[in-house]
């Protein structure tokens, strides 16, 4: 494994020195070796950013100015550079933060071409209206880039997360601070790369990383129109907090705790590939996974016995090797956390029916074994608290109100997913469940439709028509009733 090092940073269309001397060090999960560096980014480096992305945004020739179609074709070579570098895109995510390949290929590889098409046609699309006036005369309503955007992303899915703000954020003519997180660097300098190559006006997008306190520098930067923050809950409630002193719009993307239903006419065993997705995907380092399963008692022992066989049998390994159903976690500190968690439920009364340990095969690397605790009463902490890992909570329910009432007992209100061979059944009890996505038989974030939660899980949404709006103020222009005939 190569190392890559990074020793300036993109910065108003170019490669700059650094205002500081410290730098960010990025270690293998999987083999504990260090892999590449980067420059850490100081607060007077946000400065030159924002003020880059200032001028990018009010200066001649604004980005936001300039025609849909004409944005279009830059975000078209944007989307063609990064689609060339989509391979080595998923490799450098693999390398960091052991997602498996099969997996980093299609989020990280993947999804970003095609939210920057998504969302530039959507542009070109977006005609302005004419609403006929109850008073008389005609309002024509105006969508108008919202200005320079602070983004904030995490390490457990960076690239698909990045252009979940970026795309919408350049198609509709915004430009942008992406701060990544620190585990995960590499992949974000080479997409500046691929945005250089494709020629983005200067400005338009800057790439600082650095920890919580450059983040926080960030959103309470004078120069920063609206910010969008994927992240921890109580770190996203911070950042709510200094957005409503400076009435600064913010969308919030934060955790998790979500619920897979399971009906008593559900065909687990027929549906095994699409509820490990949905349960334990990526090593269980997603917001959205239904890791509290819920399993109706006329079928409970059945139910744990699949999601146990399912957690026992997975493919624990290097995350390059194609094969690898399950890779480390993202660092020490993020085993330690799940390792917690894990014995916290055994000590709560949790029957372990899987994993609980490190796998003895591994004698590098921070992997923990897919685990899954049965016996377990809604209000035990590992059913209650986001872990983060592959810890997966299987909670019986008599009938189907108590099973409603329990997927509504949380903090929480990302994701979710309900398992039945009837589907009109499963619509009609997901409907009832209170949370901002859910799934039947299967849990896919589409890009036609928005994502976000509800309660501790955040606010606003992305992707859809709504990841775009958000990013754009509205004008109205009212005309008299002689200009509108």
């Amino acid at each position: 494994m190569s190392t890559m090092h990074y020793d300036q940073l993109y910065v108003g269309g170019d490669w700059q020195q650094p205002r500081g001397t410290a730098t960010i060090e990025v270690h293998s999960p999987t083999t504990e070796e260090l892999i590449g560096s980067v420059p850490e980014g100081s607060d007077a480096d946000i400065d030159a950013a924002v003020d880059a992305a200032r001028l990018a945004f009010d200066g001649p020739d604004a980005w936001g100015s300039w025609e849909p179609a004409r944005r279009q074709e830059v975000l078209a070579r944007f989307a063609d550079e990064l689609e060339s570098r989509a391979a080595e895109t998923a490799s450098r995510v693999t390398q960091q933060n052991g997602m498996p390949i099969v997996v980093a290929e299609q989020f990280e590889g993947g999804f970003p071409p095609l939210l920057l098409r998504y969302y530039s046609q959507m542009v070109v699309d977006q005609a302005e209206e004419r609403r006929a006036g109850m008073l008389g005369g005609t309002a024509v309503v105006l969508r108008e880039p919202i200005g320079v955007v602070g983004a904030i992303v995490p390490w457990n899915v960076p690239q698909g997360i990045t252009f979940l703000k970026i795309a919408p954020a350049l198609a509709a003519g915004c430009t942008v601070v992406l701060k990544p997180a620190p585990e995960t660097v590499l992949d974000a300098f080479l997409m500046a790369e691929a945005a250089k190559a494709a020629g983005l006006p200067d400005g338009v997008l800057n790439v600082v990383p650095g920890g919580r306190e450059l983040g926080a520098y960030l959103v309470s930067h004078p120069g920063v129109d609206k910010v969008s923050f994927t992240g921890s809950t109580a770190a996203g409630r911070a950042i709510a907090e200094t957005c409503g002193r400076l009435l600064r719009p913010v969308t919030l993307e934060l955790g998790g705790k979500s619920a897979a239903i399971v009906l008593d006419d559900a065909d687990l065993l027929g549906n095994i590939e699409s509820f490990f997705a949905s349960t334990l995907l990526n090593n269980g380092q997603i917001c959205w996974l239904g890791t509290r399963v819920l399993a109706p008692q006329s079928r409970y022992a059945e139910v744990v016995d699949t999601v146990t066989g399912l957690a026992a049998n997975l493919v624990i390994g290097d995350p390059l090797d194609r094969g690898t159903q399950v890779g480390p976690l993202v660092s020490s500190r993020q085993r330690d956390r799940v390792e917690s968690y894990i014995a916290k439920g055994g000590s709560d009364g949790g029957r372990l029916t899987a994993g609980g340990g490190r796998p003895e095969e591994r004698d590098k690397g921070w992997f923990v074994q897919p685990t899954v605790f049965a016996d377990v009463d809604p209000n035990h902490t590992i059913a209650q608290e986001e872990i983060f890992g592959p810890v997966l909570a299987v909670i019986p329910y008599r009938d189907e109100d108590e099973a409603v009432r329990i997927a509504n007992d949380t903090d929480y209100g990302l994701g979710g997913s309900v398992w039945t061979a009837d589907l009109e059944r499963g619509e009609a009890f997901a409907r009832k469940v209170r949370t901002g996505t859910i799934g039947l038989n299967h849990y896919t974030n589409d890009p036609t439709a928005p994502f976000g939660g509800i309660k501790s899980s955040g606010m606003g949404r992305e992707l859809g028509p709504e990841g775009l709006s958000a990013f754009q103020n509205l004008k109205t222009i009212y005309l008299p009733p002689t200009a509108a005939s």
